[in-house]
């Protein structure tokens, strides 16, 4: 499994990126190796508005389908338009092409909430 250091991670395995006020999102590869073959990824509205721990996306995989939690409170700015086409990007790279959304947050302490890679590998192992 990878762990990217730069990431901090959700309980429920999603992940975030920060740069400035942008969150970029998605899904752990631990979560999308218990999903399985993931065959649809149903993304958020640009200018949705998101709380910290509200399900904001939906993923649908062979086994299940899987709610998607916001790890912050903020505006849906961006989403990633290929997974429509191509939702398998969430299995072949899911801390690269297969990202899910883009949130301006409103509160960045909220990321406080997160774990670090090393807690989140415990986590995940």
């Amino acid at each position: 499994m990878e762990y990217p250091a730069d990431l901090r991670y959700a309980e429920n395995h999603e992940w975030t990126r920060v740069s400035g006020a942008m969150v970029t999102m998605g899904i752990s590869d631990y979560a999308q190796d218990a999903l399985g073959d993931i065959v649809f990824v149903e993304l958020p509205e640009v200018g949705r508005q998101v709380t910290a721990g509200e399900s904001y996306a939906e993923v649908e995989s062979t086994k299940s389908v899987s709610d998607v939690y916001a790890p912050v409170t903020g505006t849906v700015v961006e989403v990633n338009a290929a997974l429509d086409a191509n939702p398998e990007l969430v299995n072949a790279d899911p801390f690269g092409e297969g990202w899910f959304a883009v949130i301006e947050a409103t509160d960045l302490s909220e990321l406080d909430n997160l774990m670090d890679v090393d807690a989140y590998r415990k986590l995940a192992t």
